[in-house]
């Protein structure tokens, strides 16, 4: 009976080891697929552009130590001696640059010094070796990521770049036998359990980091013995299969440490920037053990959940390091007084997000949203951050500011509220600096900038201008009269928005004020076919139709395809494709996709340079002279726009450099009671103003083929005579010049005509 039963417990135990074996077949093969195949999903970045910076520039120095402080720079009083930081100055910065790494430029930190004076760059040199720098380009911003649906931010970090005292730490705090042990710690375990015997609870595991990771890995939080016996025969193969050093590698980049908000931290290199602010190799020994000090128990220990209980737990890790004299007694009792300091943050939120709308769409087109979401790609784009911010600030008060002079415009229903929206552009490049497609995105993710169509109003006339540039010239006279028009059987009576205009105007008067009924004069005198033909060269989809309402703008446009064909005429004839994304790199920094211009030409830089002087006339002396009262002085060209009912107000203005478009309407087109110059144009001087690094005070390039003649403002009154006191300086294709001796220095002729006939008197 003995012998029956010895034989029945050694064939059980038999079938248990080769059911054990197969078991341990099978997790052997799961954890050799999960080692060998992507370990983890990381979600895809997506950045600013960089910023450029060089003597001369404007720049208003509070907004951009903003901006390095949300890329991570630190201020220290005592000067920048590592990267990251910064020191303000009397007259200026003091920066350690971090390692620039982008697709197109790769550059290690340097200290540099940058002078300012009245909102202004004097000059940067390099502290270092006392080089002045002509130019310095400045990390770009994360903006946002590709969330998968666990919502985990991770930065993977290689065993190499850990610094020695963080892995100490590490192991301090959650297992120091680690190089010594194969998975399973039995001394830990019987450790742990004395311990926890002896406070009658539980106050310490017996878990090895192997063990951590198996759990984390491979199996579920349930606490019971089925899943503890996974955990350890897992622990025991990752060991017998992998070395340490890979093991240790794995945790530190898997362990979870805490929120931002919804946002999982997960991994040191993340923990290092979200908590102190810096790369995980300028960690300081107290910032690794509290980091280490988290582990155990994140949103317990955490310095921004609890400062002393972060303290406390730091001092312990420290206290466990000088144990196994891996810091010595004398840099305990230093460490131990130093204070917890995170860096600060705000919780997670997207920037930009009407723009990110419009670059996901582009993006989609090249990856799957399960791939931006797990890839852990670089997305760099055109977008600039303070920019951005400007134009949503500016938009917000210039709302509220028209719904306190006109009480009848604020509404209280989100969906009814008064809107706007503001696009910026760089003309040459087509980049888009900023996009606000509405007043608020959590209401309404409606972007009135790519997806709405608004009538134009007298923003259009511009194009019904530079069709007639090689007939008409500046100084052309046109009827300003009342006429009727028979559109489709009806009459159609066009009316000025000004009572009292002259019968007849100048090119130049015409556009400057804006006038109605000259504007269609033109439009009907060079063929509507051909203003349609221009419209469609410039970019517009709009199906126009050829009808004098035309030249009003009466047709309905996109607001993008609005400001990409003002472009042209800033660029000097070329027309840019608007750009939102730069390039794409993938988590090596290997470059997977790069944008480039795309740029055609629509007109002669000699036709552009005319529309660019007319243009700057509607600032300097028209419909949007308020921009000169506004204390702005340099070069400025626009054109403002409001449509029938006072449905729609615009303006469009830009320099050679940068161009931003503003509308102010409601959706559903009730009137706002005001004009383009009332509602928009306010909103874009308090954007221009907000933006000084972006503003030069370069002029429009004259080209060759263009003639500048004197001429008479009394055009009308004084024809045909040769005196005329009243002149100012003109611009004229060399085709269509008028002759110089017409008009060219007639004070002086007239002065001179009268010293002639008193020096005959006297003869």
């Amino acid at each position: 009976m003995l012998k029956k039963l010895m034989l029945l417990f050694m064939a059980v135990t038999a079938l248990a080891m080769v059911g054990i074996g197969i078991y341990s077949w099978t997790l052997s093969g799961k954890v050799t697929e999960r080692f060998s195949s992507r370990r983890w999903s990381i979600p895809s970045k997506v950045f600013t552009d960089t910023m450029l910076l060089y003597p001369g520039q404007r720049l208003d120095v509070k907004p951009f130590i903003e901006k390095l402080k949300r890329i991570g720079y630190r201020q220290s009083p005592t000067g920048p001696n590592r990267k990251g930081q910064i020191q303000v100055t009397a007259d200026g910065l003091r920066i350690f640059l971090y390692d620039l790494q982008t697709p197109w430029k790769k550059r290690e930190g340097f200290p540099v010094t940058i002078t300012f004076s009245q909102d202004a760059i004097v000059s940067m040199v390099r502290i270092d070796n006392r080089k002045a720098i002509p130019l310095l380009e400045i990390d770009p911003e994360e903006i946002m990521l590709f969330f998968g649906p666990e919502r985990e931010r991770r930065q993977l970090v290689s065993i190499q770049q850990v610094p020695e005292h963080l892995i100490h730490a590490v192991l301090a705090a959650e297992d120091s036998r680690f190089f010594k042990h194969w998975g399973v710690d039995p001394r830990g375990i019987l450790r742990a359990m004395v311990t926890n015997l002896r406070h009658g609870r539980i106050r310490q595991g017996g878990s090895t980091i192997t063990q951590q990771l198996a759990k984390n890995y491979f199996l579920t939080p349930d606490r019971n013995l089925k899943r503890k016996l996974q955990e350890a025969l897992l622990a025991i193969i990752m060991e017998l299969k992998y070395p340490k050093e890979v093991i240790l590698e794995i945790y530190l980049n898997e362990i979870y440490l805490g929120q931002k908000g919804s946002v999982a931290i997960n991994g040191i290199g993340e923990a290092a920037n979200f908590y102190f602010g810096k790369p995980l190799k300028h960690l300081s020994l107290s910032e690794a053990a509290a980091i280490a000090g988290l582990i155990k128990a994140p949103n317990t220990y955490s310095p921004y959940v609890n400062q002393l209980a972060c303290q406390t737990r730091k001092n312990l890790v420290l206290a466990a390091m000088a144990k196994k004299n891996w810091i010595t007694p004398q840099r305990y009792q230093t460490e131990k007084e130093v204070a917890v300091q995170p860096a600060g943050y705000t919780a997670y939120g997207n920037k930009a997000p009407y723009f990110i709308d419009y670059l996901t769409r582009q993006l989609e087109q090249l990856y799957q949203p399960e791939d931006l979401a797990a890839l852990g790609l670089s997305i760099y784009t055109t977008i600039d951050a303070h920019v951005q911010m400007a134009a949503e600030n500016a938009l917000g008060l210039g709302l509220q500011r028209l719904e306190k002079s006109i009480p009848a415009l604020k509404q209280t229903e989100p969906g009814k509220k008064l809107q706007g929206a503001v696009v910026v552009l760089q003309p040459k490049t087509g980049h888009i600096l900023a996009m606000v497609g509405g007043r608020n995105y959590n209401q309404s993710q409606f972007n009135r900038i790519t997806q709405a169509r608004r009538q134009a109003g007298s923003a259009f006339k511009p194009f019904v201008f530079v069709t007639g540039l090689e007939t008409f010239s500046p100084i052309s006279m046109l009827s300003n009269q009342p006429r009727v028009y028979q559109v489709d059987g009806k009459q159609w009576e066009p009316k000025n928005f000004q009572r009292d205009a002259n019968e007849n105007v100048t090119v130049r008067n015409a556009i400057e004020n804006s006038h109605n009924l000259a504007t269609i004069d033109l439009a009907v005198k060079v063929g509507l076919d051909r203003i349609i033909d221009t419209a469609v060269d410039f970019g517009f989809t709009t199906p126009f139709k050829p009808l004098p309402s035309l030249a009003l703008g009466a047709f309905e446009v996109i607001p993008l395809e609005l400001a990409r064909a003002y472009c042209v005429f800033a660029a000097g004839g070329i027309s840019t494709h608007p750009l939102a994304l730069k390039a794409v790199s993938d988590g090596t920094g290997k470059l997977l996709e790069q944008r480039h211009l795309s740029i055609e030409r629509k007109i002669s830089s000699q036709k552009a340079f005319m529309m660019n002087a007319l243009l700057r006339g509607v600032v300097e002396n028209g419909t949007a002279r308020a921009i000169i009262a506004s204390g702005i002085d340099w070069p400025v060209a626009g054109k403002t726009g409001t449509t029938n009912n006072y449905r729609d107000a615009w303006f469009i203005g830009y320099t050679p450099d940068i161009l931003a478009l503003v509308w102010v309407g409601f959706d559903n087109g009730d009137a706002i009671e005001t004009t383009g110059s009332g509602a928009a144009l306010p909103i874009w001087v308090k954007l221009m103003q907000s933006i000084p690094h972006h503003i030069s005070e370069n002029e429009f390039r004259v080209p060759t083929g263009i003639i500048k003649r004197t001429v008479c403002a009394d055009e009308e009154s004084h024809r045909g005579s040769a005196l005329c006191l009243n002149t100012y300086d003109e611009y004229f294709l060399q085709d269509n010049a008028p002759e110089a001796s017409r008009h060219e220095n007639t004070e002086s002729h007239f002065f001179e005509k009268v010293i002639n006939s008193i020096t005959n008197i006297f003869k």
